[in-house]
């Protein structure tokens, strides 16, 4: 008996040997790399990436290791951009619908996604802004209405109302100041954010009274100066805005602006997450900034921001187009989207909107918003490290647009 019982096991250990054996054998082992612009959530993203791993190697047998790069969001593009063009293409990267799209399909730098799953659950609107040549060829990841944040309990405090003009948007800073509440956050240590001033006063500008201003840049005939009336927005904010500002990136002006230092920040809801962080009772609002004495120009910005890219050359392109699919996962996605404050984008995220985003909407559907429009490579950079220097007093306003004016012309002419 004892002999038999010995020989079950040899034969049960063989066997179990040799099955695992087979599974080895049947494993499949990819790494990918991913490369993200958002370093403020590099957690959620781990996470969110290790559920995918989870799943490969329960489901399809595969052992994925990601690889998740996550520099800067000032120096992301830039290394983004060296590594694309010098054949070491991560296989899944963000890029900016609206800005990046054209050049980077142009490059050869974007796989066509049209067949992927995600394109079946995806709003048709916001699909439309990852379309390029009739094909699909992004993932959408933030769709935003976003226009400036403001504290609404010191509003209330001080009976204000978001202004709809230049004027009113005096008289609040005027009674803001004279209750020693300083009106704006300053946050310019990063260059991205100073030129989101410009970003929305031209937006307003070009979507309302200079509707032919990109035709005319792009033809040579136009100028900055044709909408320098935009300063006037800046010049208030700058003006009237928070002490060193260069000691103060995106992080610590979540930190300030939650802690009451400023009633407004020209800033997207993209950073309501690391404000909430801070003092989660805030009480955030959102509106359009005006720009102007016309209240036409008062819009709120429409527009899908970052998306994520598949690279045509990827060694395991049909493993990186299955982790952009479950970043739209039925199973998943809405607790990623709703930590992330993200907009809903999509029929398979059934969490509930954000105050501040349905007071955007609002505004939206009141014909007050415009749809974003894509600048030339280089121009959003240039204007960013202008309205820093704009601000410290190196540079005039003549400089500033003359400075963009040429970046423009320079990638007209490099097209």
């Amino acid at each position: 008996m004892k002999k038999l019982f010995i020989l079950m096991s040899v034969l049960v250990s063989v066997f179990v040997i040799t099955g695992c054996e087979n599974n080895e054998d049947d494993l499949r082992e990819v790494e990918l790399d991913v490369f993200m612009s958002f370093p403020r959530f590099q957690e959620q993203f781990e996470d969110y990436f290790e559920l995918f791993e989870q799943k490969m190697l329960e489901e399809e047998n595969i052992i994925v290791k990601i690889n998740l790069e996550m520099p800067s969001s000032d120096t992301a593009q830039q290394l983004l951009q060296a590594r694309l063009s010098s054949d070491d293409a991560p296989d899944v990267y963000t890029l900016h619908a609206i800005a990046d799209i054209p050049d980077y399909y142009e490059a050869g730098y974007l796989a066509d996604l049209s067949d992927a799953e995600f394109t079946n659950s995806v709003y048709d609107s916001v699909l439309e802004s990852v379309t390029y040549d009739g094909k699909i060829v992004a993932l959408p990841l933030e769709s935003l209405a976003w226009g400036y944040l403001y504290n609404k309990d010191i509003f209330a405090q001080y009976n204000l109302t978001p202004p709809q003009t230049l004027s009113e948007m005096e008289e609040v800073v005027n009674t803001l100041n004279a209750n020693d509440q300083t009106p704006f956050l300053l946050a310019f240590q990063e260059s991205w954010i100073p030129q989101l001033l410009m970003a929305l006063s031209l937006g307003g500008m070009i979507n309302s009274e200079e509707p032919n201003f990109i035709e005319n840049m792009n033809s040579g005939t136009g100028s900055y100066a044709d909408i320098d009336e935009v300063f006037g927005i800046i010049d208030l904010i700058m003006e009237n805005g928070t002490e060193r500002a260069f000691e103060t990136g995106g992080a610590a002006g979540s930190a300030d602006f939650a802690n009451g230092e400023a009633a407004m920040w020209v800033q997207g809801p993209w950073m309501s997450g690391s404000i909430l962080d801070v003092n989660p009772d805030m009480n955030i609002g959102l509106a359009p900034l005006p720009v102007t004495n016309n209240p036409d120009t008062t819009m709120i910005n429409l527009s899908t921001s970052t998306s994520l890219g598949v690279s045509p050359t990827s060694e395991n392109k049909d493993i990186a187009i299955k982790l952009v699919n479950f970043i739209l996962d039925a199973e998943h996605s809405s607790d990623l989207f709703a930590e992330l404050k993200f907009n809903p984008l999509s029929s398979v995220h059934t969490y509930d909107t954000f105050p501040w985003v349905d007071e955007a909407m609002a505004y939206v559907a009141q014909g007050k918003a415009y749809l974003e429009k894509g600048l030339p490579n280089g121009v959003t950079d240039e204007t960013a490290l202008m309205l820093q220097e704009y601000y410290l007093g190196d540079k005039t306003k003549q400089q500033v647009i003359d400075a963009i004016d040429a970046a423009w012309q320079s990638a007209i002419d490099n097209q």
